[in-house]
């Protein structure tokens, strides 16, 4: 667990590509980060040979999550968050197929892929399951090897490196507990997230913070968008059946619209009946996690797994309530982003140390608390609704088939959307003083279930569905 740690809304939500927070875009930050040691210490251009050892989570499921690929176009110097996603694979094909990395866009050095990244399937570092370890040799003989940790979300922490360290601010609102993250509610009369917008105006002004929420929020629109039109089947073997463009196409009887406004629209126009809804969150969700599992283009939110919950929620939020406004929408991802770290600092948000409940659970969680307060919650109320909305995610396994972030995740995307809203409604109708459970107290239960939880069922798809579907993929 991490402590003292001031982290940033931009911390908690990434423009990134799918499919997994922790098995591509962490080694893909971890790759970058070589490369910037690498630049750092003058010696890139001396660099003769690289060699990547993936140990625990990341060796079991991460080809079905693409490590291999996403490692590759780190240490080529591409940017996840800018890279046109149709780029991707023939980046990585070509170099499959050469044997040649053009290693930070500046020198050309051997590299095979298939032999010179190793999944070490039965061995794991003692720090985190997702460990990865980068064994460079240079030209004049000398060599050094760097481990790196992906610890959710895209966190990446160097091996004997304080993870603290980089953010240790002196903001005006610590927050290291839903009780601290109250205590500044109360003592100054603030809702959540205008303690959110103090503390990140010590890194950025309002502007910027602004356009930066309202550059998520269209990121999570668009893909939504995408994943609502896009047909086919999702790659990795497992022929799943692409679902939301023919559920978008049912609820809007076949009518085609020419941009995302008039689709937004039309969505709107269908009326109020609880089904439709009902139907369009589910549609929502399912369209995010359908692009996440296809490589597009996503935000985590905290994570790729659990990606398509908070945007479900925050598009239910401005089609369906009185969301519609920038205002609000920067709001709803302020609050969500807090309740996401302190998560991130009382427990984890990393699939491969808690299960699918540090994914999805920490999801419905943020986008409960976000809605509730959209919706006019007090932030007693906010913190009810967070922790109703994790109680019962408690216990809730990764258990990926072939490695996939297909079934059950992408379903599960759809439940955590839907559970997210019955909490925000049942906490705006209940009185939060009578609560007896805390949101600190969910938060450290589900720590120490955890902790409890056998490693089968912590994204290494030995247990559970993974088990019980046979369907020959190689990787697990």
């Amino acid at each position: 667990m991490m402590h003292s740690e001031a982290i940033s809304v931009f911390d908690m939500f990434k423009i990134c590509v799918g499919p997994s927070s922790s098995h591509t875009l962490g080694p893909w930050r971890a790759a970058e980060k070589l490369i910037y040691f690498l630049k750092q210490q003058h010696i890139l251009k001396n660099v003769s040979s690289i060699k990547v050892l993936l140990y625990g989570s990341l060796a079991k499921t991460g080809k079905g999550h693409g490590t291999d690929l996403a490692i590759v176009l780190g240490l080529s110097g591409k940017n996840p968050e800018l890279i046109p996603v149709e780029e991707i694979h023939p980046t990585f094909q070509k170099i499959l197929h050469d044997h040649i990395l053009f290693l930070g866009e500046e020198v050309e050095i051997l590299f095979n892929p298939s032999t010179d990244i190793v999944f070490l399937t039965n061995e794991i570092l003692p720090f985190h399951p997702n460990g990865m370890n980068f064994q460079v040799e240079l030209k004049d003989g000398n060599h050094f090897s760097q481990t790196y940790y992906s610890i959710g979300g895209g966190f990446v922490t160097l091996e004997g490196e304080d993870a603290t360290d980089s953010k240790i601010a002196p903001v005006p609102f610590p927050v290291e507990n839903a009780a601290e993250l109250l205590h500044w509610c109360n003592s100054t009369n603030h809702k959540v997230h205008e303690i959110v917008y103090a503390n990140e105006m010590c890194w950025k002004d309002k502007d910027a913070i602004n356009e930066g929420v309202l550059n998520i929020w269209n990121t999570m629109r668009d893909c939504i968008y995408r994943g609502c039109h896009a047909t086919g089947e999702l790659p990795g073997g497992l022929k799943v059946k692409r679902r939301a463009s023919d559920i978008n196409k049912s609820l809007l009887e076949q009518k085609e619209q020419s941009n995302i406004q008039e689709w937004m629209h039309s969505i709107q126009s269908g009326g109020n009946d609880f089904r439709y809804i009902l139907d369009w969150v589910s549609c929502f969700a399912l369209a995010v996690n359908e692009e996440n599992a296809s490589f597009g283009r996503v935000v985590t939110a905290p994570t790729n797994g659990a990606a398509g919950v908070i945007p479900a929620v925050l598009m239910y939020y401005v089609i369906f309530c009185d969301g519609d406004v920038e205002e609000k929408i920067i709001h709803f991802l302020l609050t969500a982003s807090e309740i996401g770290s302190i998560f991130k600092k009382g427990a984890t948000i990393s699939a491969a140390m808690g299960g699918c409940q540090a994914e999805i659970g920490v999801s419905s969680a943020m986008a409960a608390a976000a809605l509730t307060e959209g919706l006019g919650g007090t932030p007693q109320q906010v913190m009810m609704a967070a922790e109703i909305a994790m109680e019962h995610h408690l216990g809730l396994t990764c258990d990926p088939i072939g490695g996939l972030v297909q079934i059950p995740c992408i379903e599960r995307n759809t439940m955590g959307a839907i559970k997210a809203i019955t909490a925000a409604q049942l906490s705006l109708q209940s009185k939060p003083d009578l609560a007896i459970v805390s949101l600190d107290k969910v938060i450290a239960t589900m720590w120490h279930t955890a902790l409890d939880m056998n490693h089968k069922y912590k994204e290494t798809a030995d247990g559970g569905l993974a088990t019980q579907i046979s369907i020959g993929l190689p990787e697990c």
